[in-house]
C-alpha cells in the first residue's frame, strides 16, 4: 500500500542506535545514509529489508501520535524486537502477547521509541 514512510526525531544519532538494535532482530537493517549535500544538510537513514522503506531524519519536526508496525515472520520473532527495543532504551507500551480483539492469531508487542512514537511488531501467524 506504501512505498515508504519518514518522520523527524530530536537526536538522530540516539535514534539510529535505538532502531538499529530494536529492527535487526527482524531482519530489518540500516541500508541508506543519505550524503548531507543531499538532504539540505540534514541527518537522514533508511531502514529495510531489501531497500529502504522505513526513513528518519534529524531535525525533531515530527509530532503528535505516530504510530508505525513492523511485520513478523514468527513470534519469537516480535519477542526478540520487544527485548531488542527494550535493551536499546525503549519504553514498554504493551508486552508481547496475542491481541484476540484485532484478529485471534494478532500476537504483537509496543514499545515507545526515544522520541515517544508507538512502534510495534506484529506477527499473523497462527502458531
Amino acid at each position: 500500500m506504501f512505498d515508504h514512510l519518514g518522520f523527524g526525531v530530536t537526536d538522530f544519532a540516539r535514534s539510529t542506535a535505538f532502531y538499529d538494535q530494536a529492527l535487526a532482530p527482524l531482519g530489518i537493517k540500516r541500508l541508506f545514509t543519505v550524503p548531507p549535500e543531499h538532504s539540505g544538510g540534514v541527518d537522514a537513514t533508511g531502514y529495510g529489508v531489501e531497500r529502504p522503506q522505513f526513513w528518519i531524519s534529524g531535525g525533531g519536526d515530527t509530532s503528535g501520535r505516530l504510530h508505525v508496525c513492523f511485520q513478523a515472520r514468527t513470534r519469537a520473532m516480535v519477542d526478540a524486537f520487544y527485548a531488542a527495543a527494550i535493551a536499546a532504551g525503549g519504553r514498554d507500551n504493551g508486552a508481547p502477547g496475542l491481541r484476540p480483539h484485532y484478529h485471534e492469531h494478532y500476537y504483537g508487542g509496543f514499545v515507545l521509541d526515544p522520541d515517544g512514537f508507538n512502534i510495534e511488531a506484529v506477527c499473523h501467524a497462527p502458531v
